[in-house]
């Protein structure tokens, strides 16, 4: 269950993009991963200054990561939930690939990406970072954002979550927190790390579940630490309980440039990796950020909205809100209050949301179009609009209150009253038979060979 083996299968469904031309890791990579439609995973094959392949893109689309986790779409939520709810800990092996080459650290080796124009540096974003408390009984493994500094030192942005609670034990106790540093992982993996379980569950126990019991980890060789052994390289560090630095600017999730603080130091000291190992980019801001993300939060939306309603058909926390800030969500209503009590819940089990539309299961969620038009239709603002001023909302939101941490949030009930007739608010449909279905699909084909 490797990084590898996930690429060949992409490859074989003709996922894959290979850039041929030998490009800079400075903008030109990130670029390329902006700009080209519909997110494929991009193999950049030649880069310029380095022997390294990198790859990007991987886990930029829902069916990519359903194909992942082997699961269905409708079952994408649940499945998310039940690894979380029951974990499993993963086996630990004495040999893996990743210990094919062990050396000093030296990060100028690596094709560490400069993103954006104003990116304080080179940045690694596709990283998991994984630490254990003082004592060794509690593990957290998270993704975050890393500037490097120099060739043996990187700046952490640690948001006051669990592996910052971690951070702060060792400090207590005056101590550097030992981390393992893994680039190149099963996008399982990758999803389960940026997932929140109750603090005290490790995220590897999620992310063995979801890969039905396939995830073997490594003991690192200079720091406390465990590292997925499939993974493609490896740095051993410390975060520094006196060392701080500036971090940023970086852009983040919103596509905006979050706010330049001081932030602890790490020195790494050592780093496994394979011979050929291949460096994987994720570009800040894009599909894949906002999907790894946000999926995460969809399902704790999904889990508690299903506790108030009597089913919830589906969750889609919308690129256009970022991955973050917008949810829409369809449920079965059965009374006029569901769908209030779906958007309390939904602001509940998500803090960071800001809007958040509940529409009838007859509604994709996954269709902006018929989103709104559920809102143009079935929405009356004097009866249907939930304001709630002063909450806690995302310190990345721009326009919230940054000193506060203040916003207002609005929920949007879209759903048909039951006291009006279903017929009212029943799209109009055209029935279609086999012949039709073929002429119009004989149509579609001529019309996309005329557009290439």
């Amino acid at each position: 269950m490797s990084l590898r083996s996930f690429l060949k299968a992409m490859e074989k469904r003709g996922e894959v993009v290979h850039v041929k031309d030998k490009v800079s890791p400075v903008f030109e990579i990130s670029a390329i991963m902006r700009h080209i439609p519909g997110s494929p995973v991009i193999f950049f094959d030649k880069v310029e200054g380095y022997d390294v392949r990198v790859v990007g893109n991987v886990c930029a689309t829902r069916e990519r990561l359903c194909l992942a986790l082997e699961t269905e779409p409708e079952n994408l939520h649940r499945k998310i939930i039940e690894a979380m709810n029951k974990p499993e800990t993963p086996k630990i092996v004495s040999d893996s690939p990743v210990k094919e080459v062990v050396e000093e650290p030296d990060l100028s080796k690596i094709p560490i990406l400069k993103h954006f124009k104003r990116d304080a540096g080179p940045y690694i974003t596709s990283a998991i970072v994984s630490a254990r408390s003082p004592d060794g009984t509690i593990e957290n493994v998270s993704v975050h954002r890393l500037l490097v500094l120099d060739k043996k030192r990187m700046a952490i942005r640690l948001v006051p979550r669990h592996l910052f609670k971690l951070w702060k034990m060792a400090k207590e106790a005056g101590e550097d927190l030992d981390i393992a540093i893994a680039i190149g992982v099963h996008p399982a993996v990758l999803l389960a790390a940026a997932s929140s379980p109750p603090f005290g569950i490790s995220e590897y126990g999620v992310a063995n579940r979801l890969l039905k019991g396939n995830l073997a980890l490594i003991e690192c060789e200079k720091v406390e630490a465990y590292a997925p052994a499939e993974a493609e390289i490896i740095l051993e560090g410390r975060i520094s309980h006196l060392k701080e630095t500036q971090e940023g600017p970086f852009v983040d999730v919103t596509g905006a440039y979050d706010a330049r603080r001081p932030q602890p130091i790490i020195e790494v000291v050592n780093v496994m990796r394979r011979k050929d190992y291949i460096y994987q980019a994720l570009l800040p801001g894009g599909p894949e950020h906002m999907l790894l993300m946000g999926l995460p939060r969809e399902a704790a939306i999904y889990e508690a909205v299903s506790k108030v309603v009597p089913r919830v058909k589906a969750v889609n926390l919308s690129l256009g809100g970022c991955g973050w800030l917008h949810a829409f969500i369809s449920i079965e209503k059965q009374s006029d209050g569901d769908a209030k009590n779906a958007l309390l819940a939904a602001f509940a089990a998500h803090p960071s949301l800001k809007h958040a539309v509940v529409v009838d299961d007859d509604v994709d969620v996954f269709n902006p179009e018929e989103v709104e038009w559920a809102i143009a239709t079935r929405f009356q603002a004097g009866e249907d609009l939930l304001i709630i001023p002063n909450a806690r909302g995302s310190t990345l939101d721009p326009s919230a209150d940054m000193a506060t941490g203040l916003t207002t949030k609005v929920g949007v009930d879209a759903t048909r009253p039951l006291k009006v007739p279903r017929e009212k608010f029943e799209k109009a449909k055209i029935p279609l038979n086999e012949k039709t279905k073929k002429i119009i699909e004989k149509i579609r084909l001529e019309l996309s060979g005329n557009r290439n």
